[in-house]
């Protein structure tokens, strides 16, 4: 029992210690509140997420309608398609805070997760990339460079500069 009593005196004062002097290191960090959004920025966040929605349900026909005419030039018809076309490995995807580049012109940052196939590795890496997203008439927007994807049947894809 007493061999108990002295190893709590020691463990005790030992992780109050160990607590008093990281507190102060860790600090409270300042929080940054994010810089207001104007209705264009709204909208086109909402552009961008029907665009990816339609691209994580198949829906080929909704997205090749969201393109630029600009984006439809540039593009091989076919390799198009395969974008929008069923892939086993689609999950879903994620969009980060996005930013300004002229009026009427977003780039949203867009992370894509994909499922693991049955037989390959169990963990896959997220694909980052982004979207940009341009004003397309009064209150119309369209989707000018797609994400770009490391597979290699997306890599013909144009990206617009």
């Amino acid at each position: 029992m007493s061999c108990v009593v002295r190893l709590i005196r020691i463990v005790v004062p030992s992780i109050l210690l160990l607590v008093s002097i990281t507190n102060p290191l860790s600090g409270k960090t300042r929080v940054v509140p994010d810089a207001p959004v104007d209705r264009d920025y709204v909208n086109a966040l909402a552009a961008a997420d029907r665009f990816l929605h339609a691209w994580q349900t198949d829906d080929e026909e909704s997205g090749i309608l969201m393109l630029t005419d600009k984006l439809k030039q540039r593009s091989n018809e076919e390799t198009v398609r395969e974008f929008f076309s069923a892939d086993p490995l689609r999950a879903s995807y994620e969009i980060g805070r996005g930013r300004k580049l002229s009026s009427g012109h977003y780039e949203f940052p867009v992370t894509l997760f994909q499922s693991p196939s049955q037989n390959g590795p169990r963990w896959m890496h997220p694909q980052s990339s982004a979207l940009i997203v341009v004003k397309a008439g009064k209150t119309d927007w369209a989707i000018d460079r797609l994400p770009s994807f490391p597979l290699a049947r997306l890599s013909q894809i144009p990206q617009s500069n």
